[in-house]
């Protein structure tokens, strides 16, 4: 007894409180934790300043081409088919980026992959299916192959994925003309409608009977002949979807996630703590890589054709909209939502000016703009959350 006595009363351990007084729980006791509302929380957010971007293109549109269509159901698809495409590499761009990496090559293999899948079918005859399995597989090798030389080297992956950039341009152009003697090779689209994977995967829409359906009844637009003015929703906007789900989860959820953000804030601490930081990298160029042949392939069976000049800038254009999204330039910060909404505000401003009386060359002016007042924005919350730190 009195040895139980004298190890309640050592410094320890606190007595229990006597009967009828209010007990506190261990936060609230330590005065060390505060409490946050949800609004700071929500501009702590990497996504707040794409968020609050789509909030005043929509509502500037609105005001100016609110009446023109561009907010009826085909208005919608088509400033949502613009935004699919950009935010699929867009994704890419902001997970790589968040692990503080680069890939400049991501708009080179846009039209390199689309080759690859338009040449074998067209000039070998291969089936559409293989020729897109193929292109997938060598892009994804040549995402490994920049992972790993700038694993390897230790060469910054901005000089690295650049000079793939030529590379890739300049193999597409030399492709497309030994074989076509032009710069586009045409021919895949009746294919795409009957071959089996990519009528399954990337050709058309879905939901086109519902569509249909409610064109029937006069729920939406139809044509001369009572079919529905939109088919259905396209596969990219799907696919983007899909896709902008998936990479969340992962990079909110799970280990990996973590991986990632703690190999763009300190790689050689992450390494020292047990962090596969060559895997992670490496295998966020393969999957920047996959995205790029994702975007070529849906466009490829959409269009019917690969042109040399695909995907031209669009490697700028992603990291623009991750930069919108919050990702900070120098890595370990980000996120897909983000990023998805910046692909949102291209895809809106890019159809919408074509609704108003704006003349569209101011297009890229606004890209430069929202991309300085982004990095301005990002800048300040990352010294903000360093000094909270």
């Amino acid at each position: 007894m009195t040895a139980l006595k004298s190890s309640l009363a050592s410094p320890g351990m606190n007595p229990p409180p006597p009967s009828g007084a209010p007990g506190k729980t261990a936060a609230t006791a330590d005065e060390r934790v505060g409490a946050t509302s949800w609004v700071k929380r929500f501009f702590g957010r990497p996504e707040f300043a794409s968020i609050s971007g789509a909030v005043l293109v929509f509502a500037f549109f609105v005001i100016t081409a609110g009446d023109s269509g561009m907010f009826n159901l085909d208005g919608v698809v088509n400033w949502m088919q613009v935004a699919s495409y950009l935010g699929i590499i867009a994704i890419g761009a902001c997970l790589l980026m968040i692990a503080g990496e680069f890939d400049l090559s991501i708009g080179s293999m846009i039209g390199f992959a689309g080759m690859m899948i338009a040449i074998p079918t067209i000039y070998f005859h291969w089936p559409l299916w293989a020729a897109i399995v193929f292109a997938f597989a060598g892009s994804m090798a040549l995402g490994w192959l920049n992972g790993y030389i700038v694993i390897k080297t230790r060469l910054p992956s901005f000089i690295v994925t650049l000079a793939f950039l030529f590379i890739l341009r300049g193999l597409t152009l030399a492709l497309s003309i030994m074989f076509a003697n032009r710069t586009i090779v045409s021919g895949v689209g009746d294919l795409a409608a009957q071959d089996w994977l990519a009528s399954l995967l990337f050709h058309g829409n879905v939901a086109s009977g519902l569509f249909h359906w409610m064109g029937a009844h006069g729920w939406i637009a139809v044509l001369d002949d009572g079919s529905p003015l939109v088919k259905g929703i396209p596969k990219v906007i799907v696919w983007w979807l899909v896709l902008a789900a998936g990479a969340a989860f992962v990079l909110s959820r799970t280990r990996f996630g973590n991986w990632m953000f703690a190999v763009g804030g300190d790689a050689n601490a992450a390494k020292n703590v047990g962090v596969p930081v060559r895997k992670v990298k490496i295998s966020l160029f393969v999957f920047t890589a996959f995205c790029a042949c994702l975007f070529a392939t849906l466009q490829v069976c959409d269009v019917g054709s690969a042109a040399a000049d695909r995907g031209m800038q669009k490697e700028f254009e992603a990291i623009i909209a991750a930069v919108i999204g919050g990702a900070l330039l120098t890595g370990g910060y980000g996120s897909v939502v983000g990023a998805c909404f910046g692909a949102l505000i291209f895809g809106v401003v890019q159809i919408g000016i074509t609704y108003t009386n704006i003349n569209s060359d101011w297009f890229r002016v606004f890209l430069g703009v929202m991309l300085l007042i982004a990095v301005l924005f990002n800048n300040f919350v990352r010294s903000r959350v360093t000094e909270a730190r």
